[in-house]
């Protein structure tokens, strides 16, 4: 009886630990701006610009690093890339154009790490 009762307890066990939650390993976005530029009142200013950030979660829901705010996080580090090469664009005009993320997502038996990677070229209006 013991025996079965443990046999049933481990069976239990791996199947709670091997299973998880369906992952894509998309990060999808509903935000979108649709941004014309029709006439030539800007320039290219930066190409290629990047930006990431990153956090850890304990189980998949416990987050053990990182803030969370991970679009945060890559456009703070995108335009602190972009202040390091071209100064400060307080004074400036200036959008990204042409935006691109990416995610990696990394799961491991209780850990998940997820990080989003921004790359982005910055215009500059007249």
């Amino acid at each position: 009886m013991k025996r079965i009762l443990l046999m049933t307890l481990v069976l239990i066990f791996l199947m709670a630990s091997l299973t998880g939650c369906f992952n894509t390993g998309r990060f999808l976005s509903t935000n979108v701006t649709d941004v014309r530029l029709g006439e030539a009142n800007y320039e290219y200013i930066a190409l290629n610009v990047t930006g990431t950030s990153k956090a850890g979660y304990l189980f998949g829901i416990t987050r053990v690093s990182g803030t969370g705010l991970l679009y945060q996080e890559a456009l703070d580090n995108l335009w602190g890339n972009f202040e390091k090469d071209h100064g400060p664009r307080q004074d400036k005009k200036v959008a990204l154009v042409n935006v691109h993320y990416d995610t990696d997502i990394r799961h491991y038996l209780l850990y998940m790490d997820v990080q989003l990677f921004i790359r982005a070229d910055v215009v500059e209006f007249k």
